[in-house]
């Protein structure tokens, strides 16, 4: 009979341990989104102009008042005495911006060169024997696509003996010739 006995921690806690499981899950998914997105250039652009934006605002601010001081100054209104802060600093903060910018679309132009090669090469999908009542429009029969790995491979072996005779060439130039 004891064993029939609820106890406290029994079905009525199941519950309640069960939404933090889900809310531990949702959480891993955002975190895992969260680390997908920061290797997306597109998404790291995106993110990155605000910040470029309130940096350039930043920069032309100190740049203004430094002007400001430096021509009260050159007008014999201030002394030189008055701290202003760095232009350098924030005009380096700026161009490190800049600089992750241009890294972000490189990479993404990277990205989008490689998936236009990719579509290129291989534009068709094999049926895959696991869902064989899906009727795929675009896809080529196996035998097709031996085809196409084959002249990969072929390719991929021109491409290692050129590097190959390269590479015996130069090594043979560092040689020095026998003496004759």
């Amino acid at each position: 009979m004891a064993s029939q006995q609820q106890q406290p921690g029994g079905p009525m806690a199941q519950p309640v341990l069960q939404q933090p499981n889900a809310l531990q899950q949702q959480q891993q998914q955002q975190q895992q989104l969260s680390q997908q997105q920061d290797f997306d250039p597109v998404h790291r652009f995106k993110m990155l102009i605000p910040q470029l934006k309130e940096s350039l605002q930043n920069l032309m601010k100190i740049a203004s008042m430094n002007l400001a001081h430096n021509t009260s100054i050159d007008n014999g209104i201030k002394s030189s005495d008055t701290s202003v802060q760095r232009f350098d600093k924030s005009l380096e903060e700026f161009y490190a911006l800049c600089d992750q910018l241009e890294l972000c679309l490189r990479l993404a132009y990277e990205c989008l060169s490689q998936s236009i090669d990719s579509a290129k090469h291989s534009p068709n999908l094999v049926p895959t024997a696991t869902k064989p009542d899906t009727v795929q429009t675009e896809s080529m029969s196996y035998a097709q696509y031996l085809g196409m790995i084959k002249s990969q491979i072929s390719c991929a072996k021109d491409i290692h003996n050129a590097l190959l005779e390269c590479s015996k060439k130069i090594a043979g130039k560092g040689q020095p010739q026998g003496i004759m």
